[in-house]
């Protein structure tokens, strides 16, 4: 990777994560990229992150709060949708929107990478990403993603559909 990136850490969601949790995903510019459609309340985001393990296996995701140098949380990133048998997981990131294009997701995702095929032996991560979203398209292409297939049509955000593109990786 670019040594001009910035230095992140990944790390475990932790209670003091609640407000940073509630403001991602309550943010509807989100929702038309992912399957959120209404709302969470800080109850349900604070039990989500009670009752977290932190397994794969057991959530069949793990999510992590990306921190830069000064421990500011900066987004997550998260591996969900895991395949035990087929070893995959896809792959979702977020990064607040002032601190966006200043590498934070190129670094957190590289580190994931790694963490997928190191610690959890990960044959393929793959990616679903609006095909309009230039700047996440770039993003998986210049870490090597491939794009295997359009997804027509696959994303609806409350009044147009648009077509996704698979970016798939493999470990």
């Amino acid at each position: 990777m670019n040594h001009t990136l910035p230095q992140i850490t990944l790390r475990p969601m932790e209670p003091e994560d609640l407000d940073m949790l509630y403001r991602i995903e309550n943010d509807s510019e989100l929702w038309a990229t992912g399957l959120t459609t209404v709302p969470y309340s800080r109850y349900l985001l604070h039990d989500y992150i009670a009752r977290s393990t932190g397994d794969i296996y057991t959530d069949k995701q793990v999510r992590l709060m990306i921190a830069d140098e000064c421990r500011q949380v900066v987004g997550m990133v998260d591996l969900t949708n895991f395949d035990p048998k087929h070893m995959r997981a896809e792959i979702g990131i977020v990064v607040i929107g002032d601190r966006r294009r200043q590498g934070y997701a190129l670094s957190a995702i590289d580190q994931l990478l790694r963490y997928a095929r190191q610690t959890l032996h990960l044959h393929q991560v793959y990616a679903v990403v609006d095909s309009s979203n230039e700047a996440a398209v770039e993003l998986f292409r210049k870490l090597k993603f491939e794009s295997s297939s359009t997804l027509c049509e696959w994303l609806y955000d409350g009044s147009t559909y648009r077509d996704a593109l698979l970016f798939q990786c493999m470990l």
